[in-house]
């Protein structure tokens, strides 16, 4: 960007003030700006990079980074410094990047990264919406072929109310969190969950969402407009029609018939051998055409689906455009999981696996607006086994975190009430096979899991991916997509829910938005799969078990005096780490008293219980024993006996004679006889050595 004047442009929009500021900071980026709306402050850039033709896709990087001086933390790391991105970053990253990759031209090979760096963060607000459109600026802004414009903007749903933006605090009290990006003509995505809102009412909230955005297009546009912006130029290349045509009469019948193949691995083998035909046939004399040739290879595989699909005519598996593939369920398949199920939709599957525990396993979360305790967790994993690959396994990838926190958007509608059901819970997806929408199987699988597990869910969830094929004046939605049809589609839409409404919903488009006739098509056609599949879950478990898995550690509730917290707990936390050990249990002392015991079996349970209770009982007055000393202060020193009980020895108790210095008669750790003599009116133990000793 050559202007490196100052542009400030401000608006108000849904009571808060949001300002575009550009030429000031980040001035060698190919475009920049920052964005504020209250105290929330980020830095959006632009950088153009290398041609990267060759690679066959559009080489965007989107990154979205949180930086904790933003609201005035230090990183609890080791190193006192940001380490690699937090699940929240990548999500966030992610929301950038998928309204933004289908505006540009197809084709494009230039490289473009995005770079949205939260400087300063309110603490009641997020900063994932003035990101998307600081992006969309900071693009028309470069001069890159950005098929702008481009706004976004956040929904919640109080009272039967739609509101824009709303805080954090208002989100707590939402039965909706929805974030949509489009223009004032066309939606580009759509990413919500929800607490069973109708159809009608998501789509409500769409549009509520694109007429709201007027004024922050507006805003872009004012600020473009006072800039001086010198175009990147790019050029597409021409098409060989004459390679085209070769390729054409090539393998066209033989791809057809691949295409109405239903058995992926063997249409798989058959394309794959088809791009061996290509690639024999020109070797000899187009061999610097090879990539270009399987270019066309790629669109008239894109043509010969997409027409076929338009016309009405059966689908790769031999489906009509509103059949759910068939599918098939198993429950308690794994002996020693608290809850699992295997879900099988067509070539989708997915064995979830849910496990409980006591809340202090659950997830610790260090962000920019306090630390958190989610006990909710969902993870998805999916290994290149599925897809019938060799590949790397290790650590979830972006794809990996964003399917996985769909398919917690979609059940956490559903989960008990932590304070009534106060247990940890994780679900686990492993995706098994995949071909198409292995997201939605999570959901199904993950829903039957739990329901398994003896979870009191309200009712199960299940999902289902819808596509879309279009034309200028003809488009087509698909149920239940298959790897090629989303491959080869415009649109990605899945919809979860239950039979009474919508908990989660995720759009993502191919092509320069949706209107709001196929948005509606995409919701009812989803209404009825999702019933579909609940009435086949319904067949296998149609509600939670009545009791938690007998082997899931179930817990036992008492109540101890709070000042007898201590005394259980020990030095150090030593004596509930012994207990822990010794019984097999996890315990949560809560500060009012309330101890809970978590253990598999329920003698081990029982044992944690008696000796808590031996601990916090009284001893009886007149007891003699051994004690160990375990700390001297000026007025006595606190001995423990009994594995676990604790009570003072006076300076008056210690010995016959009067004591000026204790330490002339004891040292910590040191073995003495003591007596029990008496028990104060807070509970605390009265021990002497001086009974024992004139005794």
């Amino acid at each position: 960007m050559k202007d490196m004047k100052v542009i400030t442009c401000s608006k108000e929009i849904a009571g808060r003030k949001v300002t575009i500021e550009t030429g000031k900071v980040a001035r060698q980026a190919t475009g920049s700006v920052v964005i504020s709306s209250g105290d929330t402050k980020v830095l959006v850039t632009t950088v153009a990079g290398q041609d990267k033709s060759g690679q066959g896709f559009f080489p965007l990087t989107v990154n979205y980074i949180e930086k904790f001086y933003a609201s005035g933390k230090i990183p609890g790391s080791f190193f006192r410094r940001e380490g690699r991105p937090s699940e929240k970053e990548v999500l966030t990253s992610r929301l950038i990047d998928r309204p933004i990759r289908p505006l540009f031209p197809k084709g494009y090979g230039i490289e473009v990264q995005i770079i949205c760096t939260v400087l300063s963060m309110d603490k009641n607000d997020d900063a994932d919406v003035i990101s998307i459109i600081g992006a969309s600026a900071a693009l028309q802004l470069s001069g890159l072929p950005f098929q702008a414009p481009l706004s976004a903007a956040r929904v919640g749903f109080v009272d039967g109310n739609y509101i824009l933006n709303p805080t954090l605090e208002e989100l707590k009290s939402s039965s909706l969190n929805m974030v949509v990006a489009g223009s004032e003509d066309a939606i580009f995505m759509v990413e919500s969950e929800a607490n069973e809102l109708s159809e009608d009412q998501m789509l409500g909230a769409i549009l509520f969402a694109q007429k709201e955005m007027k004024a922050s297009l507006d805003l872009i546009d004012e600020l473009v407009s006072q800039a001086d912006i010198s175009s990147i130029e790019h050029t597409v290349k021409e098409d060989d029609e004459t390679l085209k045509e070769t390729i054409n009469k090539l393998i066209s019948s033989d791809l057809e018939e691949a295409y109405q193949t239903p058995e992926k691995s063997q249409r798989q083998e058959m394309i794959s051998e088809l791009k061996e035909k290509v690639k024999t046939t020109l070797e000899e004399s187009e061999e610097d055409n090879i990539d270009e040739a399987l270019g066309y290879f790629k669109s008239l595989e894109s043509e010969i689906v997409r027409t076929r699909l338009l016309e009405g005519k059966s689908r790769i598996d031999g489906r009509d455009l509103d059949t759910v593939r068939p599918i098939s369920i198993e429950v308690g398949l794994l002996p020693q999981a608290h809850g699992s199920a295997l879900f099988t939709r067509g070539e989708t599957q997915s064995i979830s696996v849910a496990t409980m525990d006591s809340l202090k396993l659950s997830q610790l979360i260090d962000s920019l607006h306090g630390d958190l305790k989610d006990p909710f967790m969902l993870h998805y994993n999916f290994p290149p086994f599925s897809v019938g690959e060799a590949g790397m396994v290790g650590s979830p990838k972006r794809r990996e975190i964003g399917h996985g926190k769909l398919a917690r958007r979609a059940l956490e509608a559903v989960l008990p009430n932590p304070k009534e059901f106060e247990y940890a819970i994780r679900v686990v997806s492993e995706i098994t096979e995949s071909n198409g929408s292995s997201s939605m199987a999570t959901v199904c699988a993950s829903s039957l899991a739990m329901m398994d597990a003896g979870i009191p869910l309200k009712k199960p969830v299940a999902g289902v991916a819808m596509g879309l094929v279009k034309t200028e004046d003809k488009h087509c939605v698909i149920t239940d997509i298959l790897g090629d049809e989303d491959h080869l589609g415009d649109m990605d839409f899945k919809v979860a829910g239950t039979e009474d409404g919508v908990t989660a919903l995720q759009m993502d488009i191919k092509i320069a938005g949706i209107n709001e006739q196929i948005l509606e098509d995409a919701l009812e056609k989803a209404h009825s799969a999702r019933n579909h599949i609940l009435g086949e879950m319904n067949k296998i478990l149609s509600e939670s078990r009545p009791e938690l898995s007998p082997i899931a550690p179930q817990a036992i509730e008492i109540k101890i005096p709070k000042s007898k917290i201590g005394e259980v707990i020990g030095k150090g936390g030593a004596n509930i780490k012994k207990l822990t050990e010794e019984t097999n249990t996890n315990i949560d002392i809560s500060d009012n008293g309330s101890v809970k015991v978590y253990g598999r079996s329920k003698q081990e349970r029982e044992d944690a219980i008696q000796k808590i209770e031996f601990i916090t009982s009284d001893p009886e007055v007149g007891l003699v024993t051994l004690g160990t000393v375990e700390k001297i202060v000026d007025f006595g020193a606190f001995v423990s006996f009994d594995n676990g009980r604790e009570g003072l020895v006076h300076i008056s108790e210690i010995a016959q004679e009067r004591v000026k210095n204790i330490a002339d008669y004891l040292v910590e750790g040191e073995e003495v006889e003591i007596k029990v003599i008496g028990i104060d009116d807070r509970g605390k133990v009265k021990l002497s050595m001086k009974a024992v000793s004139s005794e």
